[in-house]
This record gives structure tokens, C-alpha cells and sequence, in this order.
């Protein structure tokens, strides 16, 4: 039993029975080639530009961390930590974790495990401008259901995913499994 974002008691799955009742829906390399993909496009369209790279925290560590290797133009490296699940699978209000960085004339890349209904990356993108950024690009690993509208389009997804709970490489399930090196995709059994 662990504690919502709400202060409710919220009873979760042993993690070894999340995982094993889960999908892998893209393994470990077909995530690499994926970020070796998108490094490949972001290289060409961005060339020489200098480039600030924001990772959001917690998620897209992983991602970011395989991603910026592979990039070769000038950035610098400033997190923002945002959160709207915590141990929930369903998003609440977005709460900042973390002061925003100094984004003025900055042509700042926002990258995210995930674009699904497309709240956190509005709200963050729409507080990176407000705070002074020249351009906000938006890089995310995975992007669900694409043919459902949402009020922002990411300008480089690595992996679409189907409209299903996902999770590794960043992304967690009731806290865990943020280290699986590939993509997996919660079942509807026993509850979970």
C-alpha cells in the first residue's frame, strides 16, 4: 500500500506481477534504432543551432540519456521535473518539482517518454515560451493513439504506441520498472 498524490491509500500489484502480466511491445534494440532514428532527423533539421536540451523528470531519463549522445550540435543540459501521476495510473494536476530553467532566447527541445493526451507537454511547452524561449521544439520516445486529437503535436516521435498502458524506459507502473530496457504495456487482468 502506498500513498496517492491525493493522500489516498492506494493498494498496487506485487512488481514482478506487473511485469509478467505486461506486453513487450518494442524490445531494447527496436527502442535504440528508434533514438538512433530520431538523433539522425534532429541533426540534420537543427544542424549547428545551439540548442538547449530540457529533459522531463522523472520519464525521460532514459530516453534523453541515449538520445544526446548521439546529438552533435552545441546544447547544454537543464531538467525541468515536473509530475501529474505519481503512483496512479491516471494523470491528476500538474505539479512542478523543479524551478524553471533559464530558457530566454533559447531554442529549447523538450523531451518526454510519452505524448498521450498531450496535458503535461502543453502546459509545460506553453510555461517554456512564457518564460522567454525563442522556439520550443518537443521530442518524445513514444506517442499513443495518433489519430486522437490533442492540443500539441510533437515534432519528433521515435515510437508510436497503441492506446494502452505503457511502461519501461522511463516510463513507470505504480513506480517501477522505469529501468526495463524496452517497452512493455499493461494487460487488464486480475484488476490491474
Amino acid at each position: 500500500m502506498v500513498m496517492s498524490m491525493t493522500g489516498e491509500r492506494v493498494n498496487i500489484p506485487d512488481p514482478a506481477t506487473v511485469l509478467e502480466q505486461s506486453d513487450c511491445l518494442a524490445d531494447a534494440e527496436t527502442v535504440k534504432a528508434a533514438i538512433a532514428r530520431m538523433a539522425a532527423r534532429m541533426n540534420e533539421d537543427l544542424g549547428n543551432q545551439v540548442v538547449l536540451v530540457c529533459p522531463l523528470l522523472n520519464g525521460s531519463l532514459p530516453f534523453a540519456g541515449m538520445l544526446v549522445p548521439q546529438l552533435r550540435m552545441p546544447l547544454r543540459l537543464d531538467a525541468i521535473q515536473v509530475s501529474r501521476y505519481g503512483y496512479e495510473t491516471r494523470g491528476k494536476e500538474l505539479e512542478w518539482l523543479s524551478p524553471m530553467p533559464d530558457v530566454k532566447g533559447e531554442t529549447v527541445l523538450l523531451l518526454d517518454d510519452v505524448l498521450d493526451a498531450g496535458v503535461t507537454l502543453t502546459l509545460v511547452r506553453a510555461a517554456v515560451l512564457a518564460a522567454g524561449a525563442r522556439r520550443c521544439i518537443v521530442g518524445v520516445l513514444t506517442e499513443k493513439n495518433t489519430l486522437r486529437p490533442k492540443p500539441i503535436e510533437a515534432d519528433y516521435v521515435a515510437l508510436e504506441m497503441p492506446d494502452r498502458y505503457i511502461f519501461g524506459m522511463g516510463m513507470d507502473v505504480f513506480g517501477w520498472w522505469r529501468n526495463l530496457p524496452g517497452i512493455h504495456a499493461m494487460r487488464e487482468v486480475n484488476g490491474l
